[in-house]
């Protein structure tokens, strides 16, 4: 006989606890405090169980039927309703203990066990501390794409678009980990696809005509500065990699005799490694630069310790010394210089001169491909390209664009 409300409120305790029954298992415990406690008898495979459902009136006589019938339903479906409420309690457990700051914490350690660069090990981390405010004490499954998006916006209104996209980008990756170490179920990054402002496209500024580039390595001849860094911007237009690429070269890496700088996989942009032909003029001034007998294994050391390279702003300053203002002239845009003069050349294979710059190809079979087919070509463009520069910087009549195909 089914339990009214009314009788449950009239109840009163006795020395021992005793039940009043409801239907399909379900009772009422009364125990001798007083405490009314909703509970379900059912059996699973022949066993017989019990199952907790709450204390009334916290869960009144409807929520109670409500529970037992759910837990009816799971044991029509062969799954035992004790075992289910365990499992919910424990993921509900681990799911309020798994902060984002927790889960973002220890996918920067796995970076770290892999080799990641330092640099980008310092630049999750500086991710990380950008939503740790808003995200941070967040469950990581239980973050929604309003709260990211949130917290992106914040990044956004400072005007910061390239961050905000990185940040994304950055969130998604922790949550990709949360998912695969069964934290968590989804991903709001990815729903947040098109919702931030697309940065504008910052074209780093370079010399590219050939009069103006001639100039500015007669102006380098004339830098007054520490050697090394006098050698580094002699150097850089020949070899035309990043400027962390650069200053961050060590002894170990070149192979003088065989004319080729070795970069390994861990200091390039696309993870991959990295081989540069070096010209007889790189050669000659790689061997000035060895003359200087700095210890240490950096090609160009820090101003106060040779344990550090260079900063990453020594090239960029030294040009400024030379008259070169930001908006004119770049480290960076030593890259640009190359790319652009050699392809007007038309003298080199486009694939060349893109294996050259370490450019990512989107096709992976074709990158493979690419990687060994062009480099006796490379090796000759790399020799023409430091000739022809030299002939810039000695003032040569320029012959644009009537160049001749060798």
């Amino acid at each position: 006989m089914a339990i009214k409300s009314l009788e449950i409120s009239r109840l009163k305790p006795k020395e021992t606890a005793y039940k009043i029954a409801d239907e399909h298992g379900l009772y009422l415990q009364v125990q001798p405090t007083g405490t009314r406690l909703w509970r379900l008898k059912f059996r699973f495979r022949g066993v017989e169980k019990k199952l907790a459902l709450g204390q009334y009136p916290e869960v009144s006589l409807k929520d109670a039927r409500a529970k037992r019938d759910e837990a009816r339903r799971l044991l029509a479906n062969g799954i035992d309703p004790a075992a289910a409420k365990r499992q919910a309690a424990i993921e509900a457990t681990i799911s309020a203990s798994t902060t984002f700051k927790l889960v973002a914490d220890e996918f920067i350690e796995k970076m770290e066990r892999e080799g990641k660069k330092a640099a980008t090990i310092r630049k999750a981390r500086w991710f990380r501390d950008l939503v740790d405010h808003d995200l941070g004490h967040r469950p990581v499954s239980e973050i929604t794409p309003h709260e990211l998006l949130n917290a992106l916006r914040k990044v956004e209104k400072k005007g910061h678009h390239e961050t905000a996209q990185r940040l994304r980008a950055f969130a998604g990756r922790v949550f990709r980990y949360a998912i695969v170490t069964m934290r968590a179920k989804d991903n709001p990054a990815d729903l947040l696809r098109g919702a931030l402002t697309a940065p504008q496209v910052k074209h780093h500024a370079a010399i590219l005509d050939p009069k103006g580039v001639g100039e500015l390595l007669r102006s380098i001849e004339e830098y007054s500065g520490k050697p090394e860094t006098l050698i580094a911007l002699k150097i850089a237009p020949h070899v035309f990699v990043r400027p962390g690429e650069l200053r961050q070269a060590e002894w170990p890496e070149f192979d003088l005799e065989g004319a080729v700088w070795r970069i390994p996989a861990a200091k390039m942009k696309m993870a991959q490694p990295h081989a540069v032909p070096l010209s007889t003029q790189v050669i000659g001034l790689l061997r000035q630069l060895r003359s200087l007998s700095n210890a240490g294994s950096f090609l160009f050391p820090a101003f106060h310790t040779t344990r550090r390279c260079m900063s990453e702003n020594t090239l960029n300053s030294a040009l400024r010394r030379l008259g070169y203002g930001g908006d004119e002239m770049t480290s960076h845009g030593f890259r640009a210089v190359a790319s652009t003069l050699l392809n007007e050349s038309g003298l080199w294979h486009p694939d060349a001169i893109e294996r050259s710059l370490a450019h990512k190809d989107p096709d992976q079979v074709r990158a493979a491909y690419h990687r060994g087919a062009h480099w006796a070509e490379r090796v000759r463009m790399m020799q023409w390209w430091s000739d022809y520069l030299d002939q810039l910087r000695d003032g040569a009549q320029i012959l644009t664009p009537a160049f001749r195909r060798a």
